[in-house]
């Protein structure tokens, strides 16, 4: 008797364990272990009879060959509970076992499962997409790869694609000079690391990482980094990221809304200030912005609560109270007024009730020591503040052994600086 077999050109690659519901029956238990393997729906063909019934066939690493299943009113039960998380149970009559999927893409499973009800009824059959069947590759059924590697330029993949199913990749060494389009479809990615290229920009897509949760850029050529991408899936995401060794001399103003991070660093690059509500990073612990330009901190920076602080060699200026800058308006303008309301009562606004740019600068107000906000109405000057105020351990400023550095303070009146200049007096300070 000679057979054929046709397959379907949709494959299903999943994590797959056949459980054989008799074996309790007999005294034995199922091993309990899942394989990687790839699913498909095909026919089977008996060239003598004319014949043919559709059959799920399972192929693994031990069994490329697979085993078939016959599918027509076969089915007696689907388990599509957690179908969302790329899990489903297929029960077949006979032999009475349990097709238990895993691991499995979600869309790619629900399609799967659509066709597999379509072979149990029998119905329709014509519609599925066959093809011939032949043994699968080994490659088919390796297990999904998580992390990879690459140091060398000789080494970079220029026509085949990254593994879909990465969680871990590291490019360096590689001179790339941007960032390459086949990356930004890596959904599953966590850790990207691209240290050590001749990157420029960061694309704006690279927000859509959704799952990214460590960007290591150290030791490339950017000059900027986007502000798009501080409103994009990474405010929910990303807790590490190294922009050490770079070209940058500002950060964006929205910068702060990265409100996960936990570890930043700064460290070799041309910034002349840090961001300035920088005190938004509530969850941030590691700081480091060495050798950089900075004279001063951002008032917000005394918010802080970091474990390390890292501010070793750049040029902070010794501040002097007395020296300060007056932007104050005699008497305040009805847009002072309002705006400082709206900030002391906590009235919501948004672009929806307000012009765009009356929401940056409401996002952007200062804080005066009694509490109220200003925003272009204020006297600026700045303070020494000792950094074990906002650091459990801090690296010495410079080489004299200093852990001070001077700090931004802005006041809403006359009032508020001459009461802030009186406690000045009165501890001795200059």
């Amino acid at each position: 008797m000679l057979c054929v077999c046709v397959f379907v050109r949709m494959k299903l690659q999943c994590d797959v364990e056949v459980v054989n519901r008799m074996l309790p029956t007999v005294g034995l238990k199922n091993k309990g272990k899942s394989s990687r393997a790839v699913l498909s729906i095909g026919k089977h063909v008996d060239r003598s009879s004319h014949s043919s019934s559709l059959y799920l066939l399972i192929c693994t690493a031990k069994d490329r060959s697979g085993s078939k299943y016959k599918l027509k009113e076969n089915i007696e039960k689907f388990f599509t509970w957690f179908v969302e998380e790329g899990k489903a149970t297929v029960r077949l009559k006979e032999p009475a076992i349990d097709i238990c999927l895993s691991k499995a893409d979600i869309n790619s499973l629900k399609n799967f499962l659509s066709a597999a009800r379509l072979a149990h009824r029998g119905s329709d059959t014509d519609s599925l997409p066959l093809s011939t069947l032949t043994p699968v590759r080994a490659r088919d059924v390796e297990k999904p790869k998580k992390k990879l590697t690459i140091l060398s330029k000789k080494d970079y993949p220029l026509t085949s694609c990254f593994p879909y199913s990465l969680e871990q990749l590291q490019v360096s060494y590689c001179r790339l000079s941007r960032v390459d389009m086949r990356m930004l479809s890596l959904k599953a990615l966590r850790r990207l690391d691209l240290s050590n290229n001749h990157i420029k920009t960061l694309p704006s897509t690279i927000g859509d990482l959704s799952c990214l949760s460590e960007l290591i850029l150290h030791n490339n050529h950017l000059e900027n980094f986007s502000d798009v991408l501080c409103v994009s899936s990474l405010q929910t995401s990303l807790q590490h990221l190294d922009l050490s060794q770079n070209r940058l001399t500002v950060l964006p103003a929205r910068f702060c809304r990265l409100h996960e991070l936990v570890n930043l660093k700064l460290d070799d690059n041309k910034l002349v200030r840090l961001p300035f509500h920088i005190g938004r990073l509530t969850k941030m612990r590691f700081l480091s912005a060495a050798h950089n330009q900075l004279t001063l901190l951002p008032a917000d920076f005394r918010k802080l609560s970091l474990e390390n602080l890292d501010l070793f060699g750049n040029p902070f200026t010794q501040p002097n109270t007395l020296d300060h800058t007056i932007h104050l308006t005699f008497p305040l303008t009805l847009q002072e007024l309002t705006s400082r309301a709206v900030l002391d009562l906590r009235i919501p606004y948004g672009p929806r009730i307000i012009p765009f740019h009356l929401c940056d600068e409401l996002e952007f107000c200062k804080v005066c020591d009694c509490g109220r906000a200003s925003l272009k109405s204020y006297i600026q000057t700045a303070v020494s503040m000792n950094l074990h105020l906002v650091s459990h351990t801090v690296v010495l400023v410079d080489n004299m052994g200093g852990t001070e550095a001077p700090v931004q303070r802005y006041f809403c009146s006359l009032t508020c600086y001459c009461e802030f200049m009186d406690s000045c007096v009165q501890r001795g300070l200059r």
